[in-house]
C-alpha cells in the first residue's frame, strides 16, 4: 500500500508541472518531494515522469495512473484531516494570504487569541498585495478584495469597501473644505499607482441619495502603497483616498478627518476566499469561523461603511 505523502507529491507534481513548486503546496522541500515520487516509481515499477531541466512531463503511464487516481486522493486527505488529532482539534499548517494593511492592523492581533483556542495550527501568514491563486499556490484561505472566483474557490462577504476622503486637522485648517468631490482638484492630493496596472486609480464618487460625481485629483505626491498613502496624509501633504479599513484607526481618534462624510466610493467588499471542499480541513475551518465570529464582535460591517457618514 503506498503511503499518502508519495500520493500526494506525485499528483501535486503532476499539477504543477515541477518538484519545487509541488513542496511549495506541500510544505516540503523539493528534494522531500522528488524522493517521494522515485519512491513510488521504484514500488509501481514504472517511470511516471519525464524529467528535465526546465519541466516534469508525465509519461503515459504517468497519466493513466493519475486519471485513476482521480478525486480519491482528495478523499482521503480530506478524511484524515477530519480526525487529524487524537482530540479532534484542528492541526497542521495554516497558510494565508492577506494585504499587508489589512493583515497587520487586523488580522495580527487576533493570532494569540487563536493560538490559544487552537495550539495545533501552525500559522503561514504571507502579508502581501496581490491577488493569489489559492488553489494552484496552495493557500488554505485569503483576505482582501477583487478575486476572481476560479473554479472552486468560494468567498464570504465580511465587509464593505468604502473608499472614502481624509487629511490631517493641520491640513484642513489652511484649506477651505469642498462642497462635494469635484472640488477635491483644488486641493493637493496624495494618489495611489497601482502596482499590477501603473496606472492611478480614479473614483466615482456617491452619496445617499444617488448622486454621483467623479473625484478628480490632482496628483501632488504620488506613491504605491496604501501604508504610504495614509502616513503621507498624516504629515498634512495633502487630501487621500483609501478604503475605511486602511484609516479606521486614525479617523477614530481624530488624527485623520474625513472630508465630503456623505459621500464615498464603492470598492466592492473585503472577503474571505477558500478553496470549496465537501469536507474541509478542521484548521481551516477554525480559522474561517474564528475570523467571521471576531469581525462581528467587533462591528467591522458597520465601522468599515463609508455610506454611513
Amino acid at each position: 500500500m503506498e503511503t499518502l505523502t508519495n500520493l500526494e507529491s506525485f499528483v501535486r507534481s503532476a499539477e504543477t508541472g515541477s518538484f519545487s513548486a509541488a513542496a511549495r503546496r506541500l510544505a516540503l522541500t523539493p528534494a522531500a518531494v522528488s524522493r517521494n515520487v522515485a519512491m513510488l516509481e521504484r514500488n509501481l515499477g514504472v517511470r511516471l515522469f519525464q524529467r528535465s531541466t526546465r519541466k516534469l512531463t508525465l509519461t503515459e503511464a504517468g497519466e493513466t495512473f493519475l486519471n485513476a487516481i482521480g478525486d480519491n486522493l482528495e478523499s482521503l486527505q480530506n478524511a484524515i484531516a477530519a480526525v487529524s488529532a487524537d482530540d479532534g482539534q484542528p492541526a497542521g499548517v495554516l497558510k494565508i494570504s492577506v494585504a499587508p494593511s489589512f493583515g497587520t492592523g487586523y488580522l495580527l492581533p487576533l493570532l494569540p487569541e487563536f493560538l490559544q483556542r487552537y495550539p495545533r495550527v501552525r500559522p503561514e501568514w504571507h502579508f502581501e498585495n496581490r491577488t493569489v491563486d489559492l488553489i494552484s499556490e496552495g493557500y488554505d484561505a485569503a483576505i482582501g478584495g477583487g478575486f476572481e472566483l476560479a473554479s472552486g474557490v468560494v468567498a464570504r462577504t465580511l465587509a464593505p469597501l468604502h473608499v472614502v476622503a481624509f487629511a490631517s486637522p493641520a491640513y484642513l485648517a489652511r484649506h477651505r473644505l469642498p462642497a462635494d468631490p469635484s472640488g477635491l482638484i483644488e486641493l493637493d492630493c496624495i494618489v495611489m499607482r497601482s502596482l499590477s496596472s501603473g496606472r492611478i486609480r480614479t473614483w466615482n464618487m456617491r452619496n445617499a441619495q444617488g448622486d454621483e460625481v467623479i473625484a478628480t485629483m490632482r496628483e501632488t505626491v504620488v506613491v504605491n502603497d496604501p501604508t504610504a498613502v495614509r502616513e503621507a496624509a498624516r504629515l498634512g501633504l495633502g487630501v487621500a483616498m483609501l478604503a475605511v479599513p486602511d484609516v479606521l484607526p486614525w479617523l477614530e481618534s481624530g488624527e485623520l478627518v474625513r472630508l465630503l462624510p456623505r459621500w464615498w466610493a464603492d470598492a466592492g467588499a473585503l472577503s474571505l476566499y477558500y478553496p470549496s471542499r465537501q469536507l474541509m480541513p478542521g484548521k481551516t475551518r477554525s480559522f474561517i469561523d474564528f475570523v467571521v465570529e471576531t469581525l462581528q464582535r467587533e462591528d467591522y460591517a458597520r465601522r468599515f461603511a463609508g455610506s454611513l457618514g
